[in-house]
């Protein structure tokens, strides 16, 4: 595995941002983990709202005296379309996956398991490429897998091969109550909801100019109306689908323009056949952009995009939570999103954007907000205050270090 080199962050920096009480409220449950060493697995350091969320969470655990690292697992392309098999299969899709590729998936975690043979008073493990890890490995310490997937509907076959490994952590986080598994863990999970860190380079704010300069390199008109849409090319975020809606609303706003935002992760070898896919849809419209890490778009750019958007939009079909809703409540720009996973949690049907059943239910309020400045204004304002009381990093830091202290005390192995 490969560790991860942190930057620093210091809790003090969200004053101003959050109350004093949330703050003090933080650094005083933290008092009883003190030197306790915590490590978080997951699949990527970069791409997505696992490795987003890792690159600000673990560098506050150091900064209230956690000894916190980060790591991640490596394996092969097959290793990979395999775990993203699972993925697509344990929310619902229709994906045969066979004995060799199960066969590979523990061998690859087998060889990953020897490199945690240091003594760990608590181990993250984030989602599925990493999840065997525990059958290799002498247990110490608590361990948690946390779940960052739609487990709604899932493939019986699937949630069953994951599930021997589930069982043998300590606990088990969930995004939401409806994507608890039956059966699955030894003790009641947790429900920790994802958030932002508003002072990462992608929630920061900018200076007007420094965000119309950004949009003139990739020839994006400020003085359109834009719809931004950040997802994966996946098709549980429905790329395709994103750019049917597009085409329906534009008849009636002839200047509409549709930013399609993404990083291509290297646990995601499915991406770049769904960005083809959605390339081929295109077609020759100008006024349809792709815009993606490959092109040098990091957090400084898209934080510019979601800032110059008219709104928001995310069309999943399956949802773990996502997070670019946050992102884009954060910066005061309200979001039309589905009625699937986190998305409903995020978007207030009426008050900071729509919530919609599907495409056709998603046409009248994209004309409505793009063509009412001052709805879009009024909508903004009550999604920053929405994401402010309920999904930052402070509140997510707060839930983890309470989580940690009641395993530990449950465990014998103490917290002082």
């Amino acid at each position: 595995m490969q560790s991860v080199e942190l930057e620093q962050k210091a809790l003090e920096d969200y004053r101003g941002i959050v109350s004093e009480e949330i703050l003090d409220s933080i650094v005083e449950a933290a008092e009883p983990l003190q030197g306790k060493r915590v490590l978080h697995i997951n699949s990527t350091s970069f791409g997505g709202g696992v490795a987003e969320i890792l690159s600000s969470m673990v560098p506050l655990m150091v900064d209230l005296g956690l000894d916190a690292h980060w790591r991640v697992i490596e394996g092969d392309p097959a290793f990979f379309n395999t775990t993203k098999s699972f993925h697509n299969s344990l929310q619902g899709g229709d994906v045969n996956i066979s004995d060799e590729m199960r066969g590979h998936y523990k061998e690859v975690n087998r060889k990953n398991a020897e490199d945690l043979k240091d003594d760990w008073d608590v181990v993250v493990v984030h989602d599925l490429q990493p999840a065997a890890l525990i059958e290799h490995v002498k247990r110490e310490g608590v361990w948690i897998w946390r779940c960052h997937l739609d487990l709604s509907t899932p493939n019986r076959d699937s949630l069953a091969f994951i599930g021997q490994f589930i069982a043998s952590y300590d606990s088990a986080i969930y995004t939401m109550e409806g994507y608890i598994p039956s059966g699955i863990g030894r003790r009641k999970p947790a429900i920790i909801h994802p958030s932002i860190d508003p002072l990462s380079s992608k929630n920061l704010p900018m200076e007007p100019t420094d965000v119309d300069s950004i949009l003139a390199r990739y020839d994006i008109d400020p003085s359109k109306p834009t719809v931004s849409s950040v997802a994966r090319f996946d098709p549980w975020k429905d790329p395709i689908g994103t750019i049917d809606l597009y085409r329906v609303v534009k008849r009636r706003v002839p200047d509409l323009q549709l930013l399609l935002v993404s990083s291509m992760a290297d646990d995601d070898p499915e991406g770049w056949e769904y960005y083809e896919k959605a390339v081929r849809r295109a077609g020759e419209d100008p006024d349809i952009f792709f815009l993606t890490n490959m092109i040098g778009v990091g957090n400084r750019e898209v934080n510019a995009i979601q800032r110059r958007s008219s709104l928001g939009l995310l069309k999943s079909i399956r949802e773990g939570f996502g997070l670019t809703v946050s992102e884009s409540l954060w910066k005061r720009v309200p979001v039309i999103g589905s009625r699937v996973g986190g998305i409903p949690l995020q978007v207030m049907d009426g008050e900071n954007g729509f919530v919609v059943d599907d495409s056709q239910g998603a046409v009248e309020p994209m004309v409505r907000l793009l063509k009412d400045e001052v709805l879009r204004e009024r909508m903004g304002e009550a999604g920053k205050a929405h994401v402010r009381k309920n999904f930052l990093i402070t509140r997510h830091l707060r839930d983890y270090i309470n989580l940690f202290v009641s395993l530990l005390e449950d465990s014998g192995r103490g917290t002082t």
